[in-house]
């Protein structure tokens, strides 16, 4: 059995419907389905879960089935940035990601779970993901989201060093990932989920100004990556449980926020009309300009696959999923 937490969510759901689809665990998620019109629950219809388990029950029911429990995937986390209560992130985020590492540990499961890009800060010191204590403790996070992942990667490299740790334990720092099931996210969506509704009407589509005089309009430059590889980087950690630690998963190619929305037209067939906006005051001094992967040591623990370029990654999601009736996989 493997337990998916927050695997009706965006990055959980993807995950769910691999396993699923491979056939080779039973799989259980274990999520809040919130409102019925928030359509969460369309992230797991087309895939036959095993079993479904409410947050508030969770810790008993890992009790009820520890002897065939294999690995605990916990995606599971708020996940907006600018969410105000840092109490509830830190309780949320941190403490429960705590709590989950030491039950794996005691039980003797394996234990994958999302950490975040997010740790780097202005990521002014680069994007090396060197996840010994001391190299983690240097991080300054620009926000309670990013604080709050840091603090369990430095919580997850101390009790290893302990040899305190699950049989396997792996943390992924995601970059900007797209792709299907990520409609219930709100604000929070993918810029291509959020500019895609005036790209298919053929309208103008606003990206941020830039206040950076070494980055011109829309040439912004972010990770952005395709769901399907980072659910290949998870895949390929279940079957290699002698690796362990904490890496990127990006695309390693940084690329502009215009190349993404000219892809996007692309994808439908449009001809690209992009108009620009002040980047808000209230983000303004805090905005990244840069975010790059490096994926070199994760390919040095054996990873074998390769990121889909940001061009072909963006068409299979407008064509295969946006703009279907069903947008869901």
């Amino acid at each position: 059995m493997i337990v998916v937490t927050g695997g009706a969510g965006f990055i959980g759901s993807n995950i769910v419907a691999r396993l699923t689809a491979e056939d080779t665990y039973d799989v259980v998620v274990c999520d809040r389905l919130e409102t019925a019109d928030l359509a969460k629950w369309k992230n797991l219809a087309k895939h036959p879960i095993a079993d479904f388990w409410a947050p508030e029950d969770l810790f008993e029911m890992l009790e009820r089935h520890a002897e065939v429990i294999e690995a605990v995937v916990h995606m599971g986390a708020i996940s907006a940035t600018t969410e105000p209560d840092a109490d509830l992130i830190l309780r949320t985020n941190f403490t429960l990601s705590r709590d989950l590492w030491d039950w794996c540990s005691i039980r003797d499961a394996r234990f994958i779970y999302a950490s975040s890009a997010a740790t780097y800060g202005d990521g002014l010191d680069g994007f090396e993901d060197d996840d010994s204590l001391s190299a983690l403790s240097l991080l300054r996070p620009l926000n309670a989201y990013g604080y709050s992942k840091m603090l369990f990667d430095q919580y997850a490299a101390r009790q290893s060093d302990r040899g305190q740790s699950p049989s396997q334990w792996a943390g992924l720092k995601f970059f900007n990932v797209y792709g299907p099931n990520e409609g219930h996210k709100g604000s929070m969506k993918s810029v291509v989920a959020q500019i895609w509704p005036k790209v298919a009407a053929g309208e103008t589509v606003t990206l941020f100004r830039s206040h950076n005089p070494d980055y011109a309009d829309g040439g912004q430059m972010r990770d952005f990556v395709f769901v399907d590889d980072v659910v290949d980087i998870v895949i390929w950690l279940l079957d290699s449980p002698h690796v362990f630690g904490v890496f990127n998963a990006g695309s390693g190619q940084a690329r502009s926020f215009l190349d993404l929305a000219k892809a996007t037209f692309a994808a439908a067939g449009k001809t690209p009309s992009i108009a620009y906006v002040d980047t808000p005051e209230v983000i303004r001094d805090k905005y990244q300009y840069f975010t790059e992967a490096r994926m070199e040591r994760l390919r040095a623990a054996g990873y074998p696959g390769q990121s889909t370029p940001l061009e072909e990654g963006v068409r299979r999601y407008v064509q295969d999923y946006l703009a279907t009736p069903d947008p869901n996989r």
